[in-house]
């Protein structure tokens, strides 16, 4: 992982992050529906599962847009991580679920198997923590395979707890011919405003139409 401080000085969000941090906290959530017919294709036929392929592409898009990746480091300095990893939960037989976390790897094959291990070790867990160590660079990457929803919004208590990104998937629908996938982004108002998640929205959908694995 690779931490590059900012300058508060010359950041030109310096004045946003201030305001929507400490006059005016605030969060926001866009829901809308992705094809992700390609993808899923793809994936199914390598005889592999969306989950993972769903997590690998979420994880590369946000590589390519920093205003996501802010974060602090240990020494709790603001600035940007090179990568995040992406955060989720397993499903135990009874219903209950245990955080789990990957390490991002731009090699599907790597990640997979990565996503894969860390998803055996965690589902032997009894409790909400199936790995432990979380690392700061990651964001939270959850799906909810029982509901085709419109909206879904996170009500976190205490504000969101990092700048990162919350994702939230559903369960797909073929709709017109195509498997249309709802996403819920909810963004930290500092880091990211509308025009971010509408252009986060649009990559993603780019990275689902034409998925590339390495």
């Amino acid at each position: 992982m690779t931490f590059t401080p900012i300058d508060m000085a010359t950041w030109p969000r310096q004045q946003y992050f201030y305001y929507f941090t400490k006059m005016a906290p605030m969060s926001f959530t866009i829901s809308a529906k992705l094809d992700i017919t390609e993808t899923y294709d793809q994936l199914h036929e390598q005889n592999l599962g969306f989950f993972p392929g769903y997590l690998y592409l979420t994880s590369k898009v946000l590589t390519t847009m920093p205003e996501f990746r802010i974060g602090r480091n240990d020494e709790g300095q603001l600035g940007y991580f090179d990568h995040l990893n992406p955060s989720y939960t397993v499903i135990h037989d009874d219903h209950t679920i245990t955080s789990c976390w990957s390490e991002y790897d731009p090699d599907f094959q790597t990640f997979s198997q990565c996503v894969h291990d860390d998803t055996q070790a965690a589902v032997q867990v009894a409790g909400p923590v199936g790995k432990a160590d979380q690392p700061s660079n990651s964001f939270e990457a959850g799906m909810l395979p029982w509901v085709h929803f419109d909206s879904y919004t996170p009500m976190p208590v205490n504000g969101l707890p990092s700048f990162a990104p919350v994702l939230q998937a559903g369960r797909w629908e073929v709709i017109d011919g195509k498997r249309m996938m709802p996403l819920s982004i909810t963004a930290n108002h500092a880091v990211a405003d509308g025009y971010h998640v509408s252009d986060l929205f649009t990559r993603l959908q780019q990275a689902f139409s034409h998925p590339t694995w390495e």
